[in-house]
């Protein structure tokens, strides 16, 4: 069974415009999160779902992927079931949080793991 990580990102913040694009210690946060999300053992794919296009191309020029979604949604969980449709051998799905840069990758296998056994 193939267990895919979502990251939705989003550039419009209301509290802090921009934040996956801000960088800490000389990375934005996204790659950040990209980057931990990856080391996951059980994660066949890592993708970034975003509706804006500074966060696609920053993630697209760092070697991560990408999909672009639409403007629409009021939540990561949304913007993660639109990725969904476009990956079909996808079976579980982990929504991983964007704005969580220090994401231990152990705990995502971890999850992915027991969603894998209870499956």
């Amino acid at each position: 069974m193939n267990v895919l990580g979502i990251i939705p990102a989003r550039y419009g913040s209301s509290r802090l415009p921009g934040k996956p694009l801000i960088k800490v210690k000389g990375k934005t946060i996204i790659q950040r999160v990209y980057e931990r999300a990856v080391m996951s053992d059980v994660l066949y794919k890592v993708v970034v779902a975003t509706d804006d296009v500074r966060i696609y191309n920053h993630v697209r020029k760092f070697g991560g992927e990408a999909i672009m979604t639409k403007q629409v949604h009021c939540s990561g969980t949304m913007r993660c079931g639109e990725v969904i449709e476009s990956i079909p051998d996808a079976d579980i799905i982990i929504n991983i949080q964007g704005d969580e840069p220090l994401i231990n990758p152990g705990e995502i296998s971890r999850l992915g793991r027991f969603l894998l056994e209870d499956s």
